[in-house]
């Protein structure tokens, strides 16, 4: 005879993380005082899933100089995406949320800035449930009370990468 446990819940959430990468490294670097510091992605991503499935990882930065490493670590492990922006993130972050919206249960949003508290109000509205991951003292206080939940992002999440110290050139002498 099969047995089937009553207190067992099947989790079967498809979740979108939206990074806004501009703000986070922010955030990570006033806190650390250390601009080589990075998210640990490895670390920080499952905890944010909490055995909820993966749809989509995209991490949003403006400029140009985006990390190849960054980019070939996300997609490999996570099939994820690094995205350009001509600007701040929030626009590019903005449109794929709405066009996610329909095709995942949960967005997790990680930045603290205030200029999503209405993106967060409409998903919301349109029956997605909003999270915002990102560091506390530098999130805004309306978009932690109006996300479904906050994830604190804490230095267990990032590590320092050793600072490149460049050797400096000695001109060659002319002849």
């Amino acid at each position: 005879m099969n047995e089937t446990r009553s207190d067992e819940v099947n989790i079967s959430q498809s979740v979108a993380i939206l990074v806004d990468g501009n703000n986070i490294e922010r955030s990570i670097h006033d806190e650390t005082g250390d601009p080589n510091t990075m998210l640990n992605f490895d670390k920080l991503v499952p905890k944010l899933l909490d055995n909820r499935g993966l749809n989509r990882l995209v991490y949003f930065r403006e400029g140009k100089q985006i990390s190849s490493k960054l980019r070939e670590r996300l997609h490999f492990h996570y099939h994820g995406s690094v995205r350009p922006c001509h600007k701040s993130a929030d626009i590019p972050l903005t449109i794929k949320a709405m066009q996610l919206a329909s095709k995942v249960d949960t967005i997790i949003i990680m930045s603290g800035d205030s200029d999503f508290i209405e993106l967060v109000r409409h998903l919301k509205s349109e029956g997605v449930r909003v999270e915002i991951a990102a560091v506390r003292r530098t999130t805004a206080d309306l978009l932690m009370e109006d996300a479904d939940h906050f994830h604190e992002l804490t230095a267990e999440y990032w590590f320092s990468l050793p600072s490149k110290k460049t050797p400096r050139r000695i001109p060659k002498k002319r002849k």
